[in-house]
């Protein structure tokens, strides 16, 4: 499912130094909190089936993976969220 899939992606740019974009999550220290590591079952029921058009998004774009700092996300909410986002 699309659910499962950024469940995976998640945990691969986090964890695994061979993904193309490891450097920007694991890379600089961002992890998955110990509840989701331990099953994709325990990151549904806190976050719920993805919903179409979104994709898995941090708040706080320093935090890590975990509850508090995740929602679904459209495209454009993610890109207001970036980084080098310079518009308040």
């Amino acid at each position: 499912t699309k659910t499962y899939t950024s469940y995976t992606g998640m945990k691969t740019r986090c964890y695994n130094s061979n993904a193309w974009n490891y450097y920007l999550y694991g890379g600089r220290g961002i992890t998955v909190c110990d509840r989701w590591l331990e099953s994709f079952k325990n990151f549904f029921d806190d976050m719920g089936d993805r919903p179409e058009g979104t994709t898995l998004d941090r708040i706080d774009n320093n935090g890590n993976y975990e509850p508090s700092n995740c929602r679904w996300a459209t495209p454009k909410v993610q890109g207001n969220n970036r980084r080098n986002n310079t518009i308040s």
